[in-house]
């Protein structure tokens, strides 16, 4: 969330912002809320400084009718405390309700607009020309008997699916090929959870209740299936107080992402290309404020050497800011060429690299100390309600939050999809890209 401390000063930046994403938000009510809790604030210090007085005046010698007036007016006192704190623990609840529902700044370069608005930046390659008439990727797993949709629709339900035979080997190999570069890269590899606490889905800047969520929760608890590991990997930072020689931290994990997809039906949805479970591997960056727009580059760099070496074309996009999620404040997809999409071909989303500056970082109390202290290499997180604790040997400067950045180096149901139809033959076999080959022990199904 953004700073509330800020809205007032900068309401008309935070106004543009919204105008910008074509959301609706209330900030006068959310100013308010601040405001109040201020308000509640100054008073509950008052009471408590009134109580203190009250306390230290109890040594000195009363009579019993005073002592029996002074008793009751301390009782008195306490509860005001009491009923102050649980003003303002209400106050608070109201101020976070507001809060949450105003997205992050936005980037001045984002162009205008909403989904169709999007910047093309750059091309790698042309979309595939055939000398034959090409097979999407249904026609080309229902040929190789690569996936079973209908098993899959019997079993779990629409838009589930089964791989199968060097599906499977290609599931593997494209997760291995981006653990690897990301290793050489310097990342640390997670295996992360697939679920997650409600808590730690709102965090980051997911909706984990109501109509409009993504997000399957499971019955009976506060947990969630994750959509993407950004959550998991962004929660191991939850009050974390990280040292300025630790920055940057790069995290890659693999996860399994579960989506509701609600609404998401049509020739473009069909297939791979948008389901309800598939396998992720999320690169997640925590950097210094000021160096959050080199590390976005840099995700966005991965993703693209990644495309490159499956040998797809794809063109990079800078999101226009009304298709922007809340905690973004710039984002780059890369959109893949894909031969079933329209009559004769079209792009398909396959990788989006966000910048989320502090947005999730102050929802997760997740902070820096500049200065001082030497790389500890963990992420050391305070107990929840317990106060923010130094790095150890730290002489720098007061707390500041950090910024967190996320990437798909590979979501495997897309990527397949674009690997199957871009390097399909006339003899009906699909050749195999070199740079996935040692992974999945053959150079072309069929």
């Amino acid at each position: 969330m953004l700073d509330a401390r800020i809205l007032a000063e900068r309401r008309d930046e935070v106004a543009e912002s919204c105008r910008r994403r074509r959301m609706r938000v209330d900030l006068d009510a959310a100013i308010g809320a601040y405001e109040q809790l201020a308000k509640l604030r100054g008073a509950l210090d008052e009471t408590n400084r009134l109580r203190n007085e009250h306390q230290k005046s109890a040594q000195k010698k009363m009579e019993p009718a005073e002592r029996e007036a002074h008793t009751a007016e301390g009782r008195r006192l306490k509860d005001g405390v009491a009923a102050r704190e649980a003003e303002l623990a209400a106050a608070e609840l109201a101020l976070r309700s507001a809060m949450t529902g105003i997205p992050n700044f936005v980037h001045p370069d984002v162009p205008e607009g909403g989904e169709d608005d999007s910047r093309e930046l750059r091309r790698f390659g042309e979309p595939t020309r055939f000398d034959f008439r090409p097979l999407d990727h249904l026609q080309l797993c229902e040929r190789h008997d690569l996936v079973d949709f209908e098993s899959g629709t019997r079993v779990a339900g629409a838009k589930f699916y089964y791989l199968k035979n060097e599906a499977v080997l290609l599931d593997l190999a494209l997760q291995r090929l981006a653990i690897e570069m990301l290793r050489a890269d310097g990342f640390e590899l997670y295996v992360t959870p697939d679920l997650a606490k409600a808590e730690i889905v709102d965090h980051l800047g997911y909706n984990p209740r109501g109509a409009e969520t993504q997000i399957y929760s499971v019955a009976d608890s506060d947990l969630c299936l994750v959509g993407t590991a950004e959550i998991t990997l962004g929660g191991l930072f939850q009050g974390a107080v990280l040292a300025e020689a630790d920055l940057p931290r790069k995290l890659a994990g693999i996860s399994h992402c579960f989506r509701t997809e609600a609404g998401s039906y049509g020739r473009e949805s069909k297939g791979l290309y948008r389901v309800h479970q598939f396998t992720k591997v999320e690169m997640f960056a925590v950097t210094r404020p000021e160096d959050s727009p080199a590390m976005h580059e840099h995700l966005l760099g991965i993703e693209e050497r990644y495309f490159q070496a499956l040998e797809v074309p794809y063109r990079v996009l800078d999101i226009a800011a009304g298709d922007l999620g809340a905690p973004a404040y710039r984002k780059f997809d890369i959109e893949a060429w894909m031969v079933g999409r329209g009559e004769s071909g079209g792009w398909g989303e396959v990788t989006s690299a966000s910048n989320c500056t502090d947005y999730q970082a102050r929802r997760l109390a997740a902070r820096f100390r500049r200065g001082g202290a030497k790389p500890s290499g963990s992420i050391t997180a305070k107990p929840s309600g317990s106060k923010t604790a130094k790095p150890s040997g730290s002489k720098g400067g007061k707390n500041e939050f950090v910024h967190m950045l996320n990437g798909t180096a590979v979501a495997v149901s897309r990527a397949l999809v674009a690997l199957l139809e871009n390097h399909q033959r006339a003899d009906g076999s699909i050749a195999i890209p070199k740079a996935l080959q040692s992974y999945c022990g053959f150079d072309r199904i069929g």
